[in-house]
């Protein structure tokens, strides 16, 4: 008769922890979304060479399909009224992971980068053993940590765009309003590739990862001593 397994409840993510995850998930969706309804007036970005282009950023159908034509002005109003959402949840994430010590889980040491390649090749299929895993493992400390920073470069550029001369030195800061523009461009292209492949890595681990971000716990089973 095989032996009975013990379940125990554990402990993965603080409330808080959750609470800024949740939040910022929808709220970073809409600064996506209302970004794409202000580009669309101005969509100069592609990728190319002189008169030859392989990608735009973005064809008319894909304006079309969703609806985004001649809504500048509601852009602008959610943009600017979630930015603010936007900031403080970050800032008060940024806060509270200095204060409770969360910040040793998660900025990367100096085995990250090495964990990191070896969670890629696990995730190709190449490589068939996991390196050791934490809290979070290599790959996930240098994701958490750089969205961090590029929360902290979208708000920057995105001031230098919206107050260019308002906040003329910030715009300077960032090498001009195209610069910033360029930058903040190329920082919601990361977010977008960020939530695909977030949401794949959440698929891949099953429903217990899922969970814990949900509840806060996980169910881990033992033999018996």
């Amino acid at each position: 008769m095989p032996a009975l397994l013990v379940k125990t409840i554990v402990e993965k993510h603080p409330l808080a922890i959750r609470w800024f995850h949740w939040i910022n998930f929808p709220v970073l969706g809409v600064m996506v979304w209302s970004g794409l309804l202000i580009y669309w007036a101005n969509d100069v970005y592609r990728i190319g060479w002189g008169d030859r282009t392989i990608l735009k950023f973005f064809p008319d159908s894909f304006y079309k399909a969703l609806h985004v034509p001649f809504h500048l002005a509601d852009g602008m109003a959610w943009h600017f009224c979630f930015m603010w959402l936007f900031f403080i949840n970050g800032l008060l994430y940024v806060t509270y992971t200095c204060v409770s010590g969360e910040w040793r889980q998660l900025l990367p040491d100096r085995h990250s980068f090495k964990d990191a390649w070896a969670v890629v090749l696990h995730d190709l299929h190449i490589r068939k053993t996991m390196p050791p895993q934490g809290k979070y493992n290599g790959a996930q400390r240098i994701a958490y940590s750089a969205i961090i920073v590029m929360g902290f470069g979208s708000l920057v550029t995105g001031l230098a765009i919206y107050k260019p001369v308002q906040f003329g030195w910030l715009c300077t800061l960032c090498g001009g309003y195209e610069a910033a523009r360029i930058i903040h461009f190329a920082l919601t292209i990361g977010y977008v590739l960020f939530f695909i492949i977030h949401i794949v890595q959440v698929i891949l681990a099953g429903w217990r990862n899922f969970r814990s971000m949900v509840a806060g716990f996980d169910i881990e089973e033992s033999k018996p001593s």
